[in-house]
C-alpha cells in the first residue's frame, strides 16, 4: 500500500489501484464522452500525481498546492491523450504532470520564461545539434551557434540557462544510449520485476529507431505538443508527423 501523504481532504493511502484491462476500458469510455468513466479514471491516475509530488517537496510549497497543480496536469494530459496511438497513459501523463508543477514552482519563484527565450533556446539546441552532426571535433561554441542562428551571445545563454532544469531533465529521455531517465527515477523504489523488464525492454527499443523518430516521439509525448506544433517547430506536414510517429510507436511495439 502507497504510504500516505497529507493532502487535505483527500486520504492517499486509499486511493483505488486500477488493473490496465480496466484502465484501457475506462479510457474508451472517457473519449466516447463518459463523465463518469472520466471521473473515475482520473481518481485512479491520482497515484501518478502522488508519485511526482514526492520528488518535488519545496520549502514554502505546501503538498496540498502541489498535488492540486499535478491533478491539472493529469486532467490536461487525459484531455490530449491519443488512444489509437497505444502508449500506455502514465508513460505520456508523467511528463505532463512533471511539467505543469515545474511551471508552477517557476511562477512561485519568480523565474518566467517567455516563449520568446523557449523559441531561442530551441534554435540554439537545433543549431548545436546541426554543427555536431557535420563532424565537428568538440562541442560548439557559443560563438559558433550564434553566427549560424544570427542571434547575439548574451540572448543565447540567458535562454539556454533559463530552460536548463528543463533541457538536463528531458534530454536524457530519448538520449543515444536510449535510456528513459524521466520514468527511471519515478517508478516506485519497489517497482516489480515485469515493470522493470518492461521499461529495460523500451530503452533498448528506443535506441533502435531512427534518430528523427526519436526527436518526433520526445516531442509529442514528453514535451505534450500536438502535431501541429510539431510540424510548425520541424518545418514539416502534420501528415508527416503522424507518419512518423506511427511509424516509431510500430518499430516500438516491433522490437519489444
Amino acid at each position: 500500500m502507497m504510504s500516505k501523504i497529507e493532502i487535505t481532504a483527500v486520504d492517499t493511502s486509499t486511493l483505488p489501484k486500477v488493473g490496465a484491462a480496466e484502465c484501457d476500458e475506462l479510457l474508451k469510455a472517457v473519449k466516447n464522452g463518459d463523465k463518469e468513466a472520466r471521473d473515475k479514471f482520473i481518481t485512479a491516475n491520482l497515484r501518478l500525481v502522488l508519485s511526482v509530488c514526492k520528488r518535488f517537496r519545496r520549502d514554502g510549497v505546501s503538498q496540498d498546492d502541489l498535488f492540486q497543480i499535478g491533478a491539472v496536469g493529469l486532467i490536461k494530459a487525459l484531455n490530449n491523450f491519443d488512444v489509437s496511438q497505444n502508449v500506455k497513459f502514465s508513460t505520456y501523463a508523467v511528463p505532463m504532470i512533471i511539467g505543469e508543477i515545474r511551471r508552477a514552482l517557476r511562477d512561485v519563484s519568480g523565474i518566467k520564461v517567455t516563449r520568446s527565450v523557449r523559441d531561442t533556446a530551441y534554435k540554439a539546441l537545433k543549431a548545436k545539434e546541426k554543427l555536431t552532426s557535420e563532424g565537428q571535433d568538440n562541442e560548439p561554441s557559443l560563438v559558433e551557434i550564434s553566427a549560424e542562428i544570427g542571434i547575439p551571445i548574451s540572448e543565447i545563454a540567458c535562454a539556454l540557462d533559463a530552460v536548463s532544469d528543463t533541457v538536463s531533465y528531458f534530454e536524457p529521455a530519448f538520449g543515444d544510449d536510449g535510456g528513459l531517465t524521466v520514468m527511471d527515477k519515478l517508478t516506485d523504489e519497489k517497482q516489480s520485476e515485469d515493470n522493470w523488464l518492461e521499461n529495460l525492454a523500451l530503452r533498448g527499443a528506443v535506441q533502435r529507431i531512427p534518430k528523427k523518430e526519436k526527436q518526433i516521439l520526445f516531442m509529442r509525448y514528453y514535451l505534450g505538443k500536438t502535431q501541429v506544433e510539431i510540424s510548425k517547430a520541424a518545418g514539416i506536414s502534420q501528415a508527416q508527423v503522424s507518419r512518423i510517429e506511427k511509424s516509431a510507436i510500430d518499430k516500438l511495439k516491433s522490437y519489444m
